[in-house]
């Protein structure tokens, strides 16, 4: 660009009126007049130095940046996409009641870790334990704050640093986000035995699994999701598996609870991986059960109190708002 081309840039970019003097023609929180302002002249000011002329007035623009920035990121949608439980659209809508009892929850004060007939401290768990253990038949439960958080810490609670986590090959599978069955073992701290192929695992892979390693400190079972293997497959039951005297994690994924009545979905129910023994049960709060984001481990009290005591728990804990939800 010749000297007349700068001069002309130059005067362009001088007309750009100050940041304040934007900001105050836009009604609106200084704070946020100011962002909008200062987006709008920053916008501008880089055409012009790509080329474009100086805009007449940046009073529109600046309005336009102004709606952007005080219109919620987080908008109700319309769910036209024939999938009831979509990831992307905030998977199960809560019902009306536990709508209600967040609330009333989030309005004040509760008895969120306070043991109201001692006066003592109480556990958060508290208020679903009981609820849980009837609905799914487990001796005890304990709630985290998501699904992946629910395998993780059963991972790291029944093996942990160095001990063995026995997976089906045909069951390291990745689902949404990234989120891998191997790197959520590694995580854990645990070490991943692989054991089957791809489409037929049998009882047998697992025994040998065992007799090979000594330091084995669990089998874990994956619900596969939405993949599917077909064809020539064949895969080991949770109830075999609990029979070999090593914790059973059982990965249901869905968080299905068979209500009778319901319409019969292709799901594992978790009171069946309950009765046959598995020893931690994880699923999803948000999918079929139709309540907040959470993570469920129901199952055997030794190894639900083996969770409760972990440092991840801690770490991983559910907030009142979906306790109360729950």
């Amino acid at each position: 660009m010749g000297p007349r081309g700068d001069t002309g840039s130059a005067a362009a970019l001088r007309s750009l009126p100050a940041v304040h003097e934007l900001a105050g023609a836009l009604d609106a929180p200084h704070a946020v007049a100011v962002a909008a302002a200062r987006r709008a002249i920053d916008e501008h000011r880089a055409a012009i130095r790509a080329g474009a002329a100086a805009p007449e007035d940046l009073l529109p623009r600046a309005r336009a940046l102004l709606a952007e920035i005080e219109r919620e990121s987080l908008r109700r949608v319309i769910n036209a996409t024939g999938v009831i439980l979509h990831t992307n659209l905030g998977r199960a809508p809560l019902a009306a009641s536990a709508r209600e009892a967040v609330v009333r929850a989030a309005e004040g004060y509760s008895n969120l870790e306070l043991d109201l007939s001692t006066g003592e401290r109480g556990s958060r768990h508290a208020h679903v334990d009981q609820l849980l253990c009837e609905l799914t038949g487990a001796e005890a439960s304990i709630v985290v704050n998501n699904g992946a958080g629910a395998v993780l810490l059963a991972a790291a609670a029944l093996a942990g640093p160095g001990r063995g986590i026995v997976v089906a090959r045909g069951q390291l599978v990745e689902i949404g986000g990234g989120f891998r069955i191997p790197e959520v073992i590694a995580q854990s701290g645990a070490r991943l035995v692989e054991v089957g192929t791809t489409n037929r695992t049998r009882i047998g892979d697992y025994v040998r699994a065992l007799e090979t390693h000594d330091d084995i400190g669990a089998i874990m079972r994956v619900h596969q999701s939405n993949f599917r293997t077909v064809g020539f497959v064949e895969e080991v039951p949770v109830a075999a598996l609990c029979e070999l005297g090593v914790p059973v994690i059982d990965d249901v994924g869905s968080g299905y609870v068979g209500v009778t009545g319901a319409v019969a979905v292709e799901e594992p129910a978790i009171a069946d991986s309950v009765a046959a023994g598995a020893a931690l049960v994880c699923c999803s709060g948000d999918k079929l059960l139709g309540g907040p984001q959470a993570g469920l481990m129901v199952g055997r009290g030794e190894a639900v109190a083996a969770a409760r005591r972990h440092p991840l728990a801690r770490a991983m804990r559910i907030d009142k708002l979906s306790l109360a939800a729950l």
